[in-house]
């Protein structure tokens, strides 16, 4: 683009291209709303347009809290467009499927002028008028180009901005602070510190170097041309967790939340200590409104996507008219020169696929049993089935057809749960779908609870390795055990029951942790040595040679207990600990994966999809149908 366009296209960027507060309050006001009401719908869309806040008032009209006099919080930063915002969204995508999600993915690529602060909504168009001249009068002192200089430490990456250009961006944001806080009448804090683009924060410590090789593909001189931004939040919602919605969810009870795909729900992680298995309560984004909601309809989205974009103030730069080339432009890394040609094959360098033969590579492949029928019908489940005479029958369809037999008390079926009839056909479609992708099988090991050796058992079936492949059952996959409601080991069907019930099981097996050794209430810190010791165990017990999957069938714990130590992830303390197992539902799994030439492994996707599906009430048809 020549630099004359490129002038134009920034004075016309610049321009308030929307109409006065007072003019979009107006109609608000028109139609019956209050003053301080339609002031709050106006900046929590951005005060664009009168519909859009129409819109908004409209999905909040159950809102709690809209008659609260709380401001938003408000931030100036300075954004990339272009050529080096797609580097850097790349190495977004690619840092997060390689090492996982770090802090820096929970926000867009910035440059911080001036950290949040709050503004009354009344005098939010005073920052609007500041940044119009505060950028104006910049635009002609405003670098042609950002010099970045690559830096990296054990637990953050990310550029800094060189010295004679950081200076400019210190005294933009000085001068937008000084003259927002005397017109708006707030506090504004500008950022006096090293200016940085952070492109990787708070990540493990062995990912450092696979982080630095990808930052090294992002060329600073690629085309850009910078924006400072405004843009706003919620402060009540500061330090909540932010989840998707994946489905549409209409409320059965009262107290549950309805829900739109799309949907951002924001959820306290302080407040999910006593709500029930796979539920949240959350606050609508949508709408104001909190309530519970089924969590597997969700997925975690980031920090910044609820926040809302109030203007901007484009500056022109001369890499637009004038790039560098390829053979000019160099990365710096804490000083060292590198060369940086590659930059425009990025893309494939980011990528760095897994070999083709990856398949064939020893896997584990870590899964929570399937659906439990106390997960149903509650703990009574068994009081519910059993006749006068203390016999076992079918009090609905989806209780199990018959029980195994065992020879001491079927009451001990209260504290180890068979599958409901759902999680049989749960597991038997995951393997269905594990045969689909020729996932091959080549051992199993299941916890000794009746739940995992018939959801192995399933899977197999799915599998078609029902008769092939036997299921070594292992007490040290159990569960940990203070989380036990009868404060006791459960009273499991023994390996010979097991086998006379017609699971196959190898009986030939005899585990590393023998039952006797599971300890009621044990520690935290004893359940994870446990589950370290164990999957260790389970890999030097299972032939090299060959390729293959391991098959672990435990519980929700299970999928970090196994897998973290195994690719060398530290342990979670126990409160994260206890809110992760939560959120993971029947048949979730995790796959990690051998990188024998590196001797280590690491957490890929699974070879399946999980499996989602909604509840389905009891029903009474003549409570429903007949009486009124």
């Amino acid at each position: 683009m020549a630099l004359a366009e490129t002038q134009l296209y920034a004075k016309v960027a610049n321009k308030h291209r929307s109409k006065s507060t007072s003019a979009l309050l107006e109609p608000l006001l028109a139609k019956g709303f209050p003053a301080h009401i339609a002031q709050k719908a106006l900046v929590a869309t951005g005060q664009k347009t009168t519909e859009d806040a129409a819109k908004w008032l409209h999905s909040h009209c159950n809102d709690p809290s809209l008659d609260d006099p709380i401001p938003q919080e408000y931030a100036l930063y300075l954004c990339p467009t272009g050529h080096l915002l797609s580097r850097l969204q790349d190495f977004w995508k690619e840092s997060k499927r390689q090492c996982g999600k770090n802090r820096a993915h929970e926000v867009f690529p910035h440059i911080t002028l001036c950290d949040f602060f709050t503004c009354e909504d009344q005098k939010v168009e005073l920052l609007y008028d500041t940044l119009k001249r505060v950028g104006d009068n910049f635009s002609q002192c405003f670098p042609p180009s950002i010099s970045l200089t690559l830096h990296a430490s054990p637990s953050y990456l990310g550029f800094f901005i060189d010295d004679s250009h950081a200076s400019v961006l210190k005294d933009l944001a000085l001068a937008f602070s000084s003259e927002a806080s005397a017109l708006a009448d707030c506090h504004v804090k500008p950022s006096l510190k090293q200016f940085h683009l952070t492109l990787a924060h708070k990540f493990y410590p062995h990912h450092q170097k696979t982080l630095e090789q990808l930052a090294k593909c992002i060329n600073p001189g690629e085309p850009c041309q910078w924006v400072a931004a405004l843009y706003s939040r919620d402060m009540r919602f500061v330090h909540y967790q932010r989840l998707r919605a994946l489905f549409q969810y209409k409320p059965q009870n009262i107290d549950e939340l309805m829900i739109n795909a799309g949907d951002f729900i924001y959820v306290d992680p302080t407040h999910q200590c006593d709500v029930s298995e796979g539920w949240v309560i959350g606050t609508s984004h949508r709408t104001g409104c909190r309530g519970f909601l089924p969590e597997n309809y969700t997925e975690k989205a980031h920090e910044s996507d609820t926040w809302v974009k109030h203007r901007e103030y484009v500056f022109v730069t001369a890499s637009r008219s004038s790039p560098k080339t390829e053979r000019e432009s160099n990365v710096k890394l804490n000083g060292e020169a590198q060369n940086s040609s590659i930059s425009r094959s990025a893309t494939n360098v980011l990528s760095l696929q897994l070999p083709r033969n990856a398949a064939l590579r020893r896997g584990v492949l870590v899964m929570r049993h399937g659906e439990r029928v106390d997960q149903v019908f509650g703990k009574s489940w068994l009081q519910q089935c059993l006749t006068a005479d203390g016999k076992y029958y079918r009090a609905d369809l989806n209780f199990p057809s018959a029980l195994p037999k065992r020879k001491d008390s079927m009451k001990h079926f209260e504290n180890d749960p068979p599958l409901s009839c759902c999680g049989i056909f749960q597991s038997r479609l995951i393997g269905e779908a594990l045969l689909e992708q020729e996932v091959m099988v080549s051992y199993v090991y299941s916890s000794p609870a009746l739940r995992c050796v018939q959801t192995a058992q399933h899977v197999l079936q799915g599998l078609k390795l029902n008769q092939k492949v036997k299921i070594r059952v292992e007490p040290g996959l159990f569960e940990w055990t203070k989380w036990e409601a009868s404060k006791v080991i459960p009273n499991f069907m023994t390996v010979a029951e097991l086998a006379e019930a017609s699971y196959n099981i190898d009986t030939n097996y005899r585990g590393t942790f023998p039952l006797s050794s599971l300890v009621p209430s044990e520690s935290y810190e004893d359940y994870v040595s446990r589950s370290s010791a164990v999957i260790k165990q389970i890999i030097t017990a299972c032939p090299t040679k060959g390729e293959g999957v391991i098959l672990i069938v435990g519980h929700g714990s299970s999928l970090a207990s196994f897998t973290r130590p195994l690719v060398g992830l530290p342990n979670r303390d126990s409160s994260a600990f206890a809110q992760m197992v939560r959120k993971i539902p029947s048949l979730g799994m995790c796959f990690c994966e051998e990188m024998k030439e590196e001797n280590k492994w690491q957490m890929v996707n699974p070879p399946v999809k999980t499996l989602t599906h909604g509840a389905n009430a009891a029903f009474n048809w003549r409570n429903t149908i007949v009486e009124d």
